[in-house]
């Protein structure tokens, strides 16, 4: 079963979720309405010739973001 990001439009609370695929909707555990799927973006590494990670061409992001947060220093 796959983890899918839903959104709720009532209180707009992000949170995910392991659902069946075909499920487009899923309680709020906030408010307890129905929130809709989110569009979930991720990002691709690969690794330079010296070793260090080199996002994909057209993926952004760095190393140390995950689940929408970024740990990078550095301003984007």
């Amino acid at each position: 079963m796959p983890i899918y990001e839903y959104v709720c439009a009532s209180c707009e609370l992000r949170f995910d979720r392991l659902q069946p695929s075909g499920a487009a909707q899923a309680e709020c555990p906030e408010c307890g309405l129905p929130a809709k799927k989110a569009l979930s973006l991720f990002a691709a590494f690969a690794s330079r010739g010296d070793g260090e990670p080199s996002s994909v061409a057209g993926m952004g992001g760095c190393p140390g973001c995950a689940g929408g947060a970024c740990a990078c220093s550095a301003a984007h």
